[in-house]
């Protein structure tokens, strides 16, 4: 039986006929599609997606009070209970409350103590590595049983431009930075490429299993856990499923004690319930606003505000910057499929940062028309009384004609090529 349509097959087919199209026709036909905001989830929401889909997960309840966490403890009745602070930033374990507690995920036996550990940590902000210097308000807590882990494994199903199509990543060596395990023993990586019609054979999940050292009983467990998180990814339009560590418990038992999903944006308007548990109140709210136009900006701490299309030439103008002695006071990138508006509110954030001191306009004009820029400018230079120096450099299509439209709006324009 071939495996149902996903975004995976879909884009599958779509590249097919988009390669065997002239050039000329797909510009001037094809809509872009705008740069979206990536679908952050709590550890929680995680693991709810992932026992939905029969994956083994550690029993769990969600508080949001010291009283509710009390009596998820006692409704555990586990040996040992983990209680696990709510935020999207890392390094929670080592992370310091201002309430005075230290760490955001805590260890015990005794259910009373869950509760008290809760209410030094609901309502508090919890400052780890990854926050911001005052930390994150952590309004949910994560009460689940602890189990013990006697081995430590990774596994991932992720899509790899190489095999056109999702790959499964393996190794035996869990729990620590994967990164670190190629590094050093490259011969500890397992890869198997995964056909998108005929999905994950049993082989295929047996062949990894006995990669990541599960052996008898466990090999055969391992691969249905293997096949569960592989349905997971389909199901939910993922373009990435790594559990770090999946372990395998004394008892015999094969548990995924966490993991991180990565959601196929292009797929939201079918993954409604999944897209409406987006927490975004942790986000940054310059962030947020961008997001609403679709553009991909991150605040920095220099001073030279940078305005630029595509991924790469934002993160070579930032680099370009540095190199001259300078410090970007963000990272922005308008995407392809840009129009007159968002340049215009691009500007107002740009502008909205008091830090900035000047404004480095930086734009290749290959999918983006130039005059749908210069326009912008225009508009955004006229509307909001630019009060910085503003340096442009538009080159691609439509430059000629264009570019030099915007240079007697505003005192301080250098454009360049003219």
């Amino acid at each position: 039986a071939r495996a149902p349509l996903t975004m995976l097959t879909y884009k599958s087919h779509l590249l097919t006929l988009v390669h065997s199209l002239p050039l000329s026709l797909f510009l001037s036909q094809c809509s872009w599609l705008s740069p979206r905001r990536w679908l952050n989830l709590q550890e929680y929401q995680s693991k709810k997606l992932m026992q939905e889909s029969g994956v083994a997960v550690q029993r769990f309840y969600v508080a949001d009070t010291a009283s509710e966490a009390l009596e998820a403890a006692k409704k555990l009745n586990a040996k040992e209970i983990v209680l696990k602070a709510q935020i999207l930033a890392g390094g929670r374990g080592k992370g310091v409350f201002n309430s005075g507690l230290k760490g955001g995920v805590h260890l015990t036996k005794d259910p009373v103590v869950v509760g008290e550990l809760a209410s030094k940590m609901l309502g508090f902000n919890l400052i780890t590595k990854q926050t911001p210097k005052d930390g994150v308000k952590v309004k949910t807590v994560m009460v689940a049983e602890a189990l013990d882990i006697s081995r430590e494994t990774y596994f991932a199903i992720l899509m790899d431009r190489v095999s056109n199509g999702p790959v499964m990543v393996g190794s035996p060596q869990g729990g620590m930075d994967i990164e670190e395990v190629a590094a050093s023993t490259p011969e500890l990586i397992f890869k198997e490429a995964i056909d998108i019609f005929e999905g994950v054979r049993d082989d295929q999940a047996l062949r990894m299993a006995a990669n990541l050292g599960f052996k008898g009983p466990l090999q055969r467990q391992a691969a249905d856990q293997i096949k569960r998180l592989y349905d997971l990814f389909l199901k939910v339009d993922a373009t990435q499923v790594e559990v770090n560590p999946l372990g395998e418990t004394p008892e015999g038992q094969v548990v995924c004690f966490d993991a991180k999903i990565n959601f196929d944006d292009n797929a939201e308007f079918r993954q409604k319930a999944v897209f409406a548990m987006d927490d975004m109140t942790e986000s940054d709210p310059t962030e947020m606003e961008a997001a609403k136009w679709d553009l991909k900006y991150i605040g920095l701490d220099g001073n030279i505000a940078c305005f630029v299309n595509g991924a790469g030439l934002a993160m070579a103008t930032c680099d370009i910057i540095d190199l001259h002695g300078g410090k970007p006071a963000n990272f922005l990138d308008l995407g392809g499929g840009v129009k007159e508006r968002q340049v215009y509110e691009a500007f107002k954030l740009l502008t909205a940062d008091p830090k900035v001191e000047a404004i480095l306009v930086n734009i290749f004009g290959g999918i983006v028309n130039c005059a749908i820029i210069a326009n912008g400018i225009t508009k955004a230079c006229r509307e909001l009384e630019l009060k910085v120096p503003l340096v442009v450099r538009l080159e691609g299509r439509k430059t000629t004609y264009h570019s030099p439209t915007h240079s007697h709006t505003h005192k301080e324009v250098y454009v360049w090529p003219c």
